[in-house]
């Protein structure tokens, strides 16, 4: 696919109610998140990079391959009760009730888009039985900053081709800061780059399609 060093040399201050919201989506999915088979980071500077603390010279341009695959929403596991026990599991280890924590997540995880496919620079969103595929190319990352010091990279899609039904623009989140295979990932989708730069509460979650709900349960619970 093409590959286009156009990231972006500025920052976005977030504000503190923002912020909250969005370390906390880091927080909580500081899954180990296995990458760092390709950059050998050593375990500390990976814990550093999942809390959103990095050097600027530490953020690399990543290709679409990154995320390639076959990748379903968790947020009809939120709805049918499945993820249940990773709620129960954070309220004995946080500062939340369960219940807190599933409408704090239940706001996160909402989407209309269930499944979604990547294959080359093709990506087919799946809403129900409609599927919009768009071909995207690389429009840079951008990063993050909050006001309690940590931050975060979007790594942006732009649509260049397709269906015009699919979004204009995406950005990734997988608390990953250079190339790597992700594992799960937090998807921002629309047509306005800037304004999805400022959405912190809503963070539709994908993991392989070939998982059991009961799998990514478990596997949210692990880490």
């Amino acid at each position: 696919m093409k590959l286009l060093s156009a990231h972006s040399a500025g920052v976005v201050v977030v504000g503190v109610l923002a912020m909250g919201s969005y370390s906390a989506v880091m927080a909580d999915h500081d899954h180990d998140h296995g990458h760092d088979h390709e950059h050998a980071h050593d375990h500390g500077q990976d814990k550093d990079v999942n809390a959103g603390y990095f050097d600027d010279g530490q953020v690399e341009d990543r290709q679409l391959s990154d995320w390639e695959g076959d990748w379903q929403s968790v947020y009809p596991y939120l709805q049918d009760g499945t993820l249940d026990p990773v709620f129960a599991h954070k309220a004995a280890h946080g500062d939340k009730t369960a219940a807190e924590y599933k409408a704090y997540y239940e706001k996160g995880y909402q989407t209309d888009v269930n499944r979604i496919v990547i294959d080359g620079d093709d990506v087919t969103f799946y809403e129900g039985d409609e599927a919009h595929t768009g071909e995207y190319v690389y429009d840079g990352y951008e990063i993050l900053t909050y006001e309690a010091g940590n931050r975060g990279v979007r790594y942006i899609f732009e649509r260049e081709a397709g269906d015009e039904e699919a979004p204009k623009y995406f950005q990734f989140s997988d608390h990953t800061i250079a190339p790597n295979d992700a594992d799960h990932y937090h998807l921002y989708m629309g047509d306005d780059r800037e304004a999805l730069l400022e959405e912190v509460t809503n963070w539709p979650t994908y993991y392989p399609s070939d998982l059991s709900g009961k799998e990514i349960a478990e596997e949210m619970m692990a880490h």
